[in-house]
């Protein structure tokens, strides 16, 4: 009987593991203030492909896939607007984020993935 018990739980968390949803914390929509405290002096990366730093005073700094960019960026009806020096228009994403996990959420986009992390950690 013992013997059974042991397969059930050993089942069961098996199959808890195997879920998509284990160990993913839910993702919330962040406000205007909470976006600014989120990403406002920090770097929001992939940790491969993307690096861009978000300075307090609204300059950004981007290196991706080996091309770097400056531009600004700014906080709007509680959506994450940035623009990059010689590539307008200005583009506005919704922040949602957990922990460090940061999705930035754009109509038409699929949402652009990463951590938040202080500048200069890799």
């Amino acid at each position: 009987m013992r013997h059974v018990s042991l397969m059930s739980a050993t089942g069961l968390a098996a199959a808890l593991l195997a879920s998509p949803l284990a160990g993913e914390a839910t993702l919330q929509k962040l406000s205007g203030s909470q976006i600014r405290a989120k990403l406002a002096g920090f770097e929001f990366t992939d940790e491969i492909h993307f690096r861009e730093f978000y300075e307090r005073s609204g300059r950004l700094t981007s290196t991706s896939m080996g091309r770097k960019r400056t531009g600004k960026w700014h906080v709007e009806k509680d959506q994450f607007c940035v623009e990059f020096d010689k590539e307008p228009p200005t583009k506005c994403y919704e922040v949602w984020a957990s922990g460090k996990k940061v999705e930035l959420r754009g109509d038409g986009v699929l949402p652009l993935q990463g951590v938040v992390e202080l500048p200069g950690r890799k």
